[in-house]
């Protein structure tokens, strides 16, 4: 594995939070100070951090009667400053400064938002500025909601081009088994198809966070695919990030398909967006998946099934219900309507923004 000078980690509310709710101030320090010495061997760090609703819950001691979303937005709102506010004091510590990026999941949903964080971030690397980015839970609703952290770091990873990965939480890694069963090993490589995650994974998630350890196996797996190396490892323990480095611990995806491009990345990470679907008959399922290089024309589309616009990412599916890709359409829903089915005409979606399962 040849390590990127550019690398992202993400660090879970079980990793930042101590049992109390109260935020974990020393683990805090520790993970500044590996980034920190990172930073100094001239390696980039985009930092995704959750721990801002749980830094809430600690500083607010009773809450009124309100509904969860609103409880949430107040405790991420008084705990974003809580949180921010140990981060900069520990990267100015170190004389590093941070920055505060907060998204929603409507900020990946169009190329021109993308590329406008994209950017963003750029900047604040170009000038040596630590981005630490998080869900914007102000105001963030359950069905704009990311799954979990996992699946911004994933984003983010992707949208940024870097090589590597790391998803600390509290346990060591991915086990053959539940960790507490005896017998069960750490996998510190792990291989496709050689277990059953859904068997050998607990997906019992922590007190403070979204995400269980399911989760991050399989937004490992999905990001190993787009070419991006990925770490899971224990954020508690010392030393981590630079173990991780080495290889001495923890479970290791290794990257396939490095040459997936920046725009396909994105069309892969951006999906979920659009509510409508289109249907291909059964031939051009099976030229979409020929090694050969075949963009989807309307006369291979059975049907579409609610409305889209320009720019949006589309999920295909054949005519058994079945999943089959992701893509970006040239045109929208009721253009694409009129030519349904007809010979001679412009893709509605081009292989270069097309992402096949």
């Amino acid at each position: 594995m040849s390590l990127s000078k550019r690398i992202l980690i993400k660090i879970g509310s079980n990793v930042l939070t101590l049992s109390s709710g109260l935020p974990d101030e020393k683990r805090i320090a520790h993970l500044v100070a590996q980034i920190s010495a990172l930073k100094t061997d001239g390696y980039e760090v985009l930092l995704v951090s959750s721990g801002a609703v749980a830094a809430g819950r600690g500083v607010l001691d009773t809450l009124p009667k309100l509904d969860k979303i609103s409880q949430k937005q107040v405790l991420a709102s008084t705990g974003q400053i809580e949180l921010m506010n140990l981060y900069l004091a520990y990267f100015q510590h170190h004389q590093m400064r941070c920055s505060q990026v907060l998204v929603t999941k409507e900020s990946f949903r169009t190329r021109k938002h993308y590329l406008n964080i994209k950017n963003c971030l750029e900047a604040l690397l170009a000038t040596n500025v630590t981005p630490i980015i998080n869900e914007n839970d102000v105001v963030s609703v359950t069905e704009l909601m990311f799954t979990d952290n996992d699946e911004l770091s994933g984003l983010v990873a992707s949208m940024m081009n870097v090589e590597s990965l790391f998803l600390l939480t509290n346990v060591d890694g991915i086990f053959t088994a539940h960790p507490e069963e005896q017998g069960a090993k750490l996998i510190r490589t792990f291989e496709e198809g050689a277990i059953d995650l859904e068997d050998a994974v607990s997906d019992v998630k922590s007190e403070f966070g979204r995400g269980g350890m399911l989760s991050k196996a399989n937004t490992a797996q999905e990001i190993a695919n787009l070419g991006i190396d990925v770490f899971i490892g224990n954020g508690t323990k010392d030393g981590i990030i630079q173990d991780l480095i080495a290889q001495k611990t923890g479970t290791y995806f290794q990257a396939k398909n490095r040459s997936t491009t920046p725009i396909k990345k994105w069309v892969a990470r951006s999906g979920g967006h659009s509510d409508a679907r289109i249907i291909v008959n059964d031939g051009t399922k099976e030229a979409l998946r020929s090694s050969k290089a075949n963009s989807l024309l309307p006369v291979g589309i059975q049907s579409i099934e609610g409305s889209f616009k320009q720019g949006d990412v589309v999920a295909i599916f054949d005519n058994q219900n079945n999943a089959i890709g992701l893509g970006k359409v040239a045109y929208g829903s009721e253009e694409a309507m009129e030519i349904l089915g007809k010979r001679a005409q412009t893709p509605l979606i081009h292989y270069n923004y097309l992402v096949l399962n």
